[in-house]
């Protein structure tokens, strides 16, 4: 059945992206991976053939809305992960609308479009399957990143609704909550934190590059990530919510017992606000 199934994956050519794509395309999948440029397709394209996989490229912006049809006609997916995203790094204070915007327009309007357009499709063929690939951030908020969580809380709630919506089609939706795993999200934070040297948060940045700096090599491998994207594509009753990772499964178990004035007294000290 795989074979004959189509399934698009944004945001494909590194992290759990390209690890989804690869794993699909090894299950037999028709496998299509959406990636922003050339250079980028050429990334998935050897990552597959070094493994002996097919697996196709297209170009795509998420954020651009008339790209996003002409993609979803073409391809016309019984399968769609949205994975493509990006870290929002800064205070409240210190993130401009314009950035705000295009978060919640990337990880909240994008996917919610891309599946929008794709459940007729699904609908004309008996039902698909959709994989919104969130955050255990997702599920609880941390201080610096407040845009990025907004944009997972946001995506989660209306995957909820979605769900609900199209249930009755054979078409199911799930979100994968991943903790921490080697992506790009990952890639220069320490970077974008300087970039806040004027802040008046300046040193809870620094505290949060150097937690980040110790905690890299304790980053997961995204192809566990994956194979929970896949599991959820193919089975038949899958599950609402994945956690993935066992900080992910910590993480969740601090949110629902821990109260909420210890876990801000935490989040404060350890980053000095």
């Amino acid at each position: 059945m795989t074979g004959s199934r189509t399934v698009l994956v944004t945001g494909a050519n590194s992290g759990i992206g390209l690890a989804t794509a690869l794993e699909l395309a090894r299950l037999g999948f028709r496998t299509v991976g959406s990636v922003r440029s050339e250079s980028k397709a050429e990334t998935l394209t050897t990552a597959a053939q070094e493994r002996g996989l097919v697996v196709e490229t297209i170009l795509l912006d998420v954020t651009d809305a008339a790209r996003c049809a002409e993609v979803i006609e073409e391809v016309r997916p019984w399968g769609l992960v949205n994975n493509a995203g990006f870290e929002v790094t800064g205070a409240v204070e210190d993130v401009g609308d314009e950035t705000a915007r295009h978060a919640l327009e990337t990880m909240v309007v994008a996917p919610m479009r891309l599946a929008r357009l794709a459940i007729p499709h699904m609908r004309e063929t008996g039902g698909g399957s959709i994989v919104n690939v969130s955050s255990i951030y997702g599920r609880f908020t941390t201080p610096l990143t407040g845009w990025y969580q907004a944009s997972k809380h946001a995506l989660e709630a209306v995957s909820d609704a979605l769900r609900m919506e199209v249930s009755s089609d054979g078409i199911r939706v799930s979100i994968v909550e991943p903790g921490g795993f080697r992506t790009e999200i990952f890639d220069d934070v320490s970077g974008r934190l300087a970039g806040h040297d004027d802040s008046r948060y300046r040193d809870a940045y620094q505290r949060s590059a150097q937690t980040i700096r110790l905690w890299r090599p304790l980053l997961g491998d995204p192809a566990r990530v994956a194979k929970v994207i896949a599991t959820a594509m193919t089975t038949r009753m899958p599950r609402t919510r994945y956690l993935v990772g066992p900080d992910a499964q910590a993480a969740a178990l601090a949110a629902r017992f821990i109260p909420t004035s210890v876990k801000d007294l935490a989040a404060r000290l350890t980053l000095g606000l």
